[in-house]
């Protein structure tokens, strides 16, 4: 089953107080709320403009607008993870490949009162999951900065295995920055992953 034929809007993932949705319009002002709270505590991490694209910042509406835009068009599946029900971040499957390749990309963010309880690493491996056993996807990858200790420990519990190294990948917080990058195929979870990180 490939990402153009499921109804994205509709999937639902939920581990214990940890679950995944789609992305709303109405969740503008709970989004905007934490946001808002979490805004130093995040934007050593934000994806920034690259010099001399003169964009103007995207509202919550036009963010929404585009990532739905790309989910019809099987090219991401933007996700709100929620804990015991409340917003507490994001999580978009995004980048992705079909044909011979079969590949995705996982990028998140959390509340920090929510950070180092084990809810990340839930809500990324449902997303994984989600990629291999419904989309039909091969190969998930992370990539994240080397300096960005919090991110690094969710691919350490989930056991994702270093790649490589890319110099100047993204455009974050206002230069080019270096990332590692992580991987795991559906063979290395048989299983799946939710269930190899949890002993469920």
């Amino acid at each position: 089953m490939t990402l153009s034929s499921t109804l994205w809007r509709d999937v639902r993932l939920r581990h214990g107080p940890v679950s995944l949705r789609p992305i709303a319009m109405s969740d503008r002002a709970a989004w905007r709320e934490v946001r808002d709270r979490n805004a130093t505590w995040l934007a050593r991490w934000e994806a920034t403009r690259p010099p001399g694209e003169e964009v103007l910042p995207l509202t919550y509406r036009a963010m929404v607008r585009d990532l739905r835009r790309q989910a019809r068009a099987g090219r991401c599946v933007p996700f709100v993870l929620l804990v015991d029900g409340a917003f507490a971040g994001q999580v978009t499957v995004n980048n992705i490949v079909g044909g011979s390749a079969r590949f995705a990309s996982i990028g998140y963010w959390i509340d920090q009162r929510h950070a180092g309880k084990g809810y990340m690493p839930t809500a990324v491996a449902m997303a994984a999951d989600h990629c291999w056993f419904t989309l039909g996807l091969h190969r998930v990858e992370i990539a994240i900065r080397p300096e960005n200790a919090a991110s690094l420990r969710v691919v350490e519990k989930l056991g994702f295995t270093e790649i490589g190294y890319a110099p100047r990948f993204l455009h974050i917080d206002g230069q080019w920055r270096d990332h590692r990058i992580f991987a795991l195929t559906v063979e290395d979870v048989p299983g799946g992953l939710l269930r190899r990180y949890t002993g469920d």
